[in-house]
């Protein structure tokens, strides 16, 4: 199966790092017009490095609504493909329930849920005018069962984003938009997931190794091979799915 991107526009959100850096460059190298944005312009330097000409970047909270919008606009106002990456943890590690407060539960529902909203209204515009669209959603394993993190927020914002994949692909599908997401298992892809990793210690290390059914952890590159086939014409008769690169769980 081959991809070709060329004269395709791909905005691509949580680019600075992981993942978003990964699919940003794998665009840019089949051809395609790249925006990475991100909250960390230093990061974004190095993927602008690291992909070339065709990736341009921006500093961009996802969160910000009208901040979203006036980039869209600014670029032209045409995504053909957007990739919703941005989400996290927000610094956040797991505790009882009772002990969250309410501005730790929006700030992950924000960027990992209402985000990935205002990014796919601010292009679904465009791309139903053109009748032809892109969206892909990054959720994770957290979504379809429990969190390896134990942050209920992060559990629920994940699950949320598959159900608004399948909510968008509905109301997308007439004008030619597909909406698909990923679900990543555990991928040491970010200094976020690498704590994670060493918090775990070698016993839990072994027991998330043997609960998976290849028996390895997972790469940026895994999960970047699903974003590229949603995004592609091969799955233009492919929507509201969601396909989990997690090695077998």
């Amino acid at each position: 199966m081959r991809y070709d991107f060329g004269g395709r526009s791909v905005f691509v959100t949580g680019a600075g790092h992981g993942f978003g850096r990964a699919i940003a460059k794998a665009f840019a190298e089949l051809g395609a017009a790249v925006l990475a944005i991100d909250l960390d312009q230093g990061e974004l330097e190095q993927t602008r490095a690291e992909a070339g000409e065709r990736c341009r970047v921006r500093r961009v909270d996802v969160t910000d609504r009208d901040a979203v919008r006036a980039l869209v606009a600014e670029a032209g106002g045409a995504t053909d493909i957007l990739i919703n990456n941005a989400g996290g943890v927000r610094g956040q590690a797991g505790r009882p329930l009772e002990e969250i407060t309410p501005a730790d539960w929006q700030a992950i529902l924000e960027v990992n849920l209402s985000g990935a909203f205002w990014c796919a209204q601010a292009v679904a515009p465009a791309m139903k005018r053109q009748g032809y669209g892109r969206i892909v959603n990054i959720s994770s394993r957290a979504g379809l069962a429990v969190s390896l993190t134990g942050i209920q927020a992060y559990a629920s914002a994940k699950a949320g984003l598959i159900g608004l994949t399948r909510q968008l692909a509905h109301e997308l599908g007439p004008f030619g938009i597909t909406v698909n997401s990923i679900a990543p298992g555990f991928v040491r892809s970010n200094p976020t997931t690498e704590r994670q990793w060493q918090a775990m210690g070698a016993e839990g290390q072994r027991r998330l190794l043997e609960s998976i059914a290849l028996k390895r952890l997972g790469t940026p590159a895994d999960i970047v091979h699903g974003v590229l086939f949603f995004a592609s014409d091969h799955a233009g008769w492919i929507s509201g799915q969601v396909l989990s690169v997690d090695g077998g769980i």
